[in-house]
């Protein structure tokens, strides 16, 4: 799911007490009611943005609540708040009580986390001092780690998680997060961590999560079934929202490969209390499906068309291809092969899929057409549709100046729209890096256009670190992005072809369909001859 940059500063949740703070339940008391006090504001201006502080009164009493326990986050977290975290002073107040109290890591910590929620460059030096405090404290290289990722370090990040995994043993969620992180670079060590995340937290949803994306990574069905099965067997989906939100998939999946067993699915579902609306209505789609089925081996082709046509699955839902291909095969069975084949091209055209334009490839050959003249066909569809594109100049992080869209006039752009801390980003990165490899020396582009400045210090180093192969651009608040725009969002994807026209827009890449982003490129790319081989 796309991030939405107002949303950006939430993506980590922390404990406002760790195990480390020593308060007595009486001190925490008294400092939470000093911390609850109704706080006056004024505006000041740091930087780019302007912040709230509370007036000196308010400040010197929460100053005193820290004091008074300065390892209680939350007296630490109502200061922070009040006195804006970008404020001058709090980096001078804190320096203060770091020589204050230099055995205390909760100090230093404090605005690291404040930090790390902003998703700011300042975090790491802050992180580096409590564990050198604290070799045990979690949270601290739990906040590096993620920190790393912003830098582009992944390395240097995969070992902070290991320590963080190491520091608690017991914590569900870094033996997650240290299990997938070895899904790329070791898969049977991430088959057996991940399983056994799973059998050694029953209790906790992150067991649940690690073996949903355990079914939802893999690349053979057989092997997605069998572990969506074992998330529902071994997971309640009444109890784990990780369990129910993989029955979605599982059934998304079912539907394609047993229709039956998917309707059966819903039907269980539809019993859960909390799922019964949602599943009851996808109960009906899976009828639906069934039925269409049943009509067309009957050769009832118009009632099977008329009941396609009411079955209603969310957009993102792989199976909605496939529904394609059943109005396609109705209409073929009416003795209307041009209606299969217009159909599917104007679909096609919307979101390619290689299983597709084979589908479009065979009803090309009982109409006489050879796949050039399919082909020619479907850029000639597209082109119709395709709309220039809203011009940009931007900075550009790597080299002086400015970069303008017409600068790629003649090339096929990859147009992402990204910043440093959006994690959905950094989890496409790899796939798109796949697939614009093979392009290599091409009439080809990749740009990302990072879409919040205050984390331009992140982007420089992202870069050298990961080694993706983008073009950095900085974007500039309220420009007018007409047909490019990504409404704030991240990532948002588009495809631009060498007349500089946007032609594909509103996909995303994952392991399952980059074929489908190097299909994209291929038919931008070539204007003649075979795109897919």
């Amino acid at each position: 799911m796309p991030v939405k940059v107002k949303s950006h500063k939430t993506l980590i949740k922390y404990f406002s007490l760790p195990k480390h703070n020593p308060d007595s339940m009486k001190r925490l008391i008294k400092i939470a009611l000093i911390c609850s006090l109704a706080i006056p504001t004024l505006s000041i201006a740091q930087g780019k943005k302007a912040e709230t502080v509370a007036d000196k009164a308010t400040l010197s009493t929460l100053v005193k609540a820290v004091e008074a326990a300065p390892d209680s986050l939350t007296a630490h977290d109502a200061y922070i708040k009040a006195a804006g975290v970008n404020n001058p002073a709090v980096v001078a107040q804190y320096d203060k009580w770091m020589k204050k109290f230099p055995k205390s890591a909760i100090v230093p910590y404090a605005l690291a986390k404040a930090y790390l929620n902003h998703e700011s460059p300042k975090a790491k030096p802050y992180l580096l001092k409590v564990v050198a405090i604290d070799t045990n404290f979690t949270e601290a290289w739990g906040g590096l780690w993620t920190d790393a990722q912003r830098w582009g370090d992944f390395k240097g990040g995969d070992e902070y998680l290991k320590k963080a995994t190491e520091s608690d043993p017991q914590n569900a969620s870094y033996a997650f997060y240290y299990s997938s992180s070895f899904r790329d670079k070791d898969p049977k060590t991430y088959h057996d961590l991940t399983m056994g995340v799973a059998k050694r937290f029953p209790e906790s949803d992150r067991g649940a999560q690690a073996l949903y994306w355990y079914a939802t990574r893999s690349k053979d069905i057989a092997d997605k079934m069998k572990y969506y099965e074992l998330l529902r067997t071994s997971y309640s989906p009444a109890k784990f929202n990780w369990s129910a939100s993989g029955m979605t998939s599982y059934f998304d999946l079912l539907l394609a490969e047993d229709s039956k067993k998917a309707l059966e699915l819903a039907q269980d579902m539809a019993k859960i209390e909390k799922q019964e609306k949602d599943w009851t209505n996808l109960k009906l789609q899976a009828q639906r499906v069934n039925d269409a089925k049943a009509l067309m081996k009957e050769k009832k082709s118009a009632e099977a068309l008329a009941l396609l046509a009411q079955v209603k699955l969310p957009r993102y839902y792989s199976f909605n291809k496939e529904i394609l291909v059943l109005k396609a095969e109705a209409y073929a069975l009416a003795g209307n092969t041009n209606a299969a084949y217009d159909s599917l091209i104007v679909s096609f055209a919307k979101q390619p899929g290689v299983k597709l334009k084979l589908v479009i490839n065979g009803y090309g050959v009982k109409l006489g057409k050879n796949e050039g003249q399919v082909n020619t066909d479907i850029l000639k569809y597209i082109n119709s549709n395709a709309q220039t594109a809203t011009p940009f100049t931007l900075k550009n992080y790597l080299m002086p100046g400015q970069t303008s869209l017409s600068d790629y006039k003649g090339k096929v752009v990859l147009l992402t729209y990204w910043f440093p801390g959006c994690g959905p980003c950094r989890g496409e990165f790899p796939h798109f890096e796949n697939v614009v490899r093979k392009f290599k020396g091409k009439d080809f582009s990749y740009v990302g256009i990072n879409i919040v400045s205050d984390q331009n210090e992140y982007v420089v180093p992202f870069m050298k670190g990961s080694g993706y192969s983008f073009t950095p651009l900085e974007d500039i608040e309220g420009r007018q992005k007409g047909n490019l725009d990504n409404r704030g969002a991240a990532p948002a994807n588009f495809i631009i072809d060498k007349e500089g026209r946007v032609v594909f827009s509103n996909f995303r890449t994952d392991g399952d369909n980059e074929d489908e982003l190097e299909l994209m490129i291929n038919l931008m790319l070539q204007r003649k001859g075979s795109i897919v081989k």
